[in-house]
């Protein structure tokens, strides 16, 4: 059995926080360990099914929770629009977004609903659009972005001139392009919010390894069955060898999200072998994240895909 790994967490109560994807795996986790601290939490998901699940899970771990389920499609612009317009007329600050959802390899190409390749719309133009169109709540909230990206983002490139895999689609490589660009806009807004002075931190943390569903069978990613690499992952996590849990995978969000000593533009994961597992902690930039340029470059283009110039 994988020993249990806890961080202590600050008191969040009456503090509002929206993590995508905690239907399931790390993402709810994350929301469960920040139920647990007293946040007031927003979960925006696709399946409503799916939604209703986690949070009678959440409250049925922690009765007092204060819990709520939105609807979110990250590959679908319209429901992000929907959703930054509902909690914008709303007005209630926020005080934390974690950026967590995400798909991997789907094994042929898949467009989104507004024709972007199905990672590079999930994992980054969707979470972009959602934490531009929440900046003025997360700027009365004085909040903190905390951005998941994968140990994918230490490898492979961004493909700057073939964003959207037309011209050749290879499942990693489109997945590494999609989650170096999350890093890269993650930097890239901390450093406009401490230039424009929008007292908003910007955090970056990757999970390390774990078994989800981000290897599990899919079927509406093409994916009839679970893959050798989850397989693997289960059984070696299963007896707490060198990869984590969802719970303890959870926890380098929660600590990038909540600790007094995270930073702003830094990289929180895994402290373990091979930043697999373990508990949280400061990690080197990965260098494909460290180039201002690149992050500028990041900022401009994910604006002109999603057709509005960006602030700052």
């Amino acid at each position: 059995m994988p020993k249990r790994i806890d961080i202590p967490v600050p008191d969040l109560t009456g503090r509002r926080a929206l993590v995508t994807g905690a239907s399931d795996g790390v993402g709810f986790e994350i929301a469960l360990r920040l139920a647990r601290a007293g946040a007031d939490l927003i979960l925006p998901v696709r399946n409503a099914d799916k939604g209703e699940a986690a949070l009678a899970r959440i409250r049925a771990e922690v009765p007092q929770a204060r819990v709520e389920r939105r609807r979110l499609d990250l590959a679908a612009l319209d429901t992000v629009r929907a959703l930054v317009e509902e909690l914008n007329a709303e007005g209630a600050p926020l005080h934390l977004l974690v950026n967590n959802a995400g798909v991997m390899t789907p094994p042929t190409r898949k467009l989104s609903a507004d024709g972007f390749e199905w990672q590079l719309a999930t994992n980054h133009l969707g979470h972009a659009a959602l934490t531009v169109g929440v900046l003025p709540l997360l700027q009365s909230g004085q909040g903190r972005v905390v951005s998941q990206v994968s140990v994918a983002a230490d490898q492979g490139r961004v493909l700057w001139d073939d964003l959207n895999s037309q011209r050749r689609y290879d499942a990693m490589a489109a997945y590494s392009s999609s989650k170096i660009l999350v890093g890269l806009f993650a930097a890239e807004l901390d450093r406009r919010s401490s230039a424009h002075g929008w007292g908003v931190r910007s955090l970056l943390s990757h999970p390390g390894v774990t078994p989800t569903n981000l290897l599990a069978a899919q079927p509406e990613l093409g994916r009839a069955r679970d893959t050798t690499a989850v397989r693997v992952i289960r059984a070696l996590s299963r007896r707490g060898l060198v990869f984590g849990t969802p719970a303890s995978a959870a926890l380098t969000a929660v600590y990038a999200g909540t600790s007094p000593d995270a930073r702003g533009g830094r990289l929180y994961g895994p402290s373990g072998l091979r930043h697999l597992g373990g508990p949280p902690a400061e990690q080197p930039l990965y260098g494909r994240l460290t180039g201002a340029d690149d992050a500028a470059r990041a900022w401009q283009v994910t604006g002109e895909l999603l057709g509005t110039p960006l602030p700052g």
